[in-house]
């Protein structure tokens, strides 16, 4: 598999500086500052595009397992809130929540979260983000 890359430039002091996230593949660009992390900017933010990253991943993980036991999805959708919380001197992600719809024939409601929880361990991911993934269905 290969490499996936992304870039991250700091301009100045944290608290007046501005910074710019770029992926390699150039699908996205984007500018964030401190006001955008930690106030009420409009820019964005490295929580944000983590919680992109990971709801993406385990959206595609469910979709594989969902196809694998003969229920292909019509529709998946995954919004993540990613919990930035202070931590000592510093900060720390403390919870990824994933909540999931979809659309899927030959399941019923009550099926879909047990096969939900087990996309969860189908996602390739950095075990500590795992630690904290807290997954309620809809």
């Amino acid at each position: 598999m290969p490499d996936r890359r992304a870039e991250a430039e700091w301009e100045g002091n944290l608290k007046d500086g501005r910074g710019r996230l770029k992926l390699e593949s150039g699908a996205f660009q984007g500018n964030y500052s401190f006001r955008d992390r930690f106030e009420d900017g409009k820019g964005t933010n490295p929580e944000e595009l983590l919680g992109a990253a990971h709801a993406g991943c385990f959206t595609m993980a469910l979709t594989a397992g969902l196809t694998a036991a003969g229920h292909p999805p019509g529709h998946i959708h995954t919004t993540a809130t990613v919990r930035l919380e202070r931590a000592g001197e510093g900060f720390a992600i403390t919870k990824i929540d994933l909540a999931t719809e979809g659309t899927v024939p030959g399941i019923t409601p009550a099926d879909f979260p047990g096969t939900s929880r087990e996309g969860q361990s189908w996602m390739p991911g950095i075990e500590g983000a795992r630690r904290h993934l807290d997954q309620p269905d809809r």
